[in-house]
């Protein structure tokens, strides 16, 4: 009974946990980290729609909290780098033509396919309450079904996401944070619950710590 339980317990669970979680995060303690305003966000990807997608939500997640963003398809669009590797000068130079403080960049590190076990359905119910404990007959036709029923594997896919945030000035990295993404349902929820965590661990870590929101509240427009 305790063991039906806990596997209650856990498939519900498994099935509750969002889909983005960060695994590790870590702060440059020594780079005096400066006055942020303005954040270009880059998604490292040459999937387009996929880059769009995190590069959008990531904008107005910052933006809620009251931050200027640049989304860096309107700066370094698919066709800077058709032909060669980007020059740094260059590249460095339309960043910082924008007039950001930070760089916030997204890459996928790592994907992996995982394996889990799902049993089969079962349950327990004593006798008296239900009569088909009385005949052997009722109790195996009322059980067949649920204790024959195979179980089964199931495959998880998990992505590895890397999140850093550079000065724009100095390039020096202020602060870097690990995901892991299990099963996104679409580009799209994936994208709006991925920005939404890595906000807040930014905020939790007091990267941005609501300066752009206090920003914005002594210069309402």
């Amino acid at each position: 009974m305790r063991t039906f339980a806990f596997l209650t317990i856990l498939t519900f669970a498994v099935s509750c946990a969002p889909s983005t979680q960060i695994t590790g995060s870590w702060k440059n303690e020594d780079a005096g980290i400066a006055s942020i305003d303005k954040i270009l966000v880059t998604a490292l990807t040459g999937r387009v729609a996929a880059r769009q997608a995190v590069e959008d939500d990531l904008a107005a997640a910052l933006e809620r909290q009251g931050y200027t963003t640049i989304k860096s398809m309107s700066v370094l669009p698919p066709t800077f780098t058709d032909d060669a590797t980007p020059n740094r000068e260059e590249l460095l130079s339309r960043i910082r033509d924008t007039g950001a403080d930070a760089i916030l960049t997204v890459a996928l590190i790592d994907e992996e396919t995982e394996s889990r076990y799902v049993p089969g359905t079962y349950g327990y119910a004593p006798y008296p309450r239900f009569g088909y404990y009385g005949t052997f007959w009722g109790y195996y036709n009322m059980w067949y079904p649920i204790l024959f029923d195979p179980g089964y594997y199931e495959e998880d896919k998990v992505y590895f996401i890397e999140t850093n945030l550079y000065d724009a000035r100095s390039e020096q990295l202020l602060w870097s944070a690990q995901s892991e993404s299990t099963n996104p349902r679409s580009l799209p929820a994936f994208a709006e619950d991925f920005s939404q965590v890595v906000v807040a661990q930014l905020e939790k870590d007091d990267i941005l710590s609501g300066q752009g929101m206090a920003r914005e509240n002594q210069n309402p427009e």
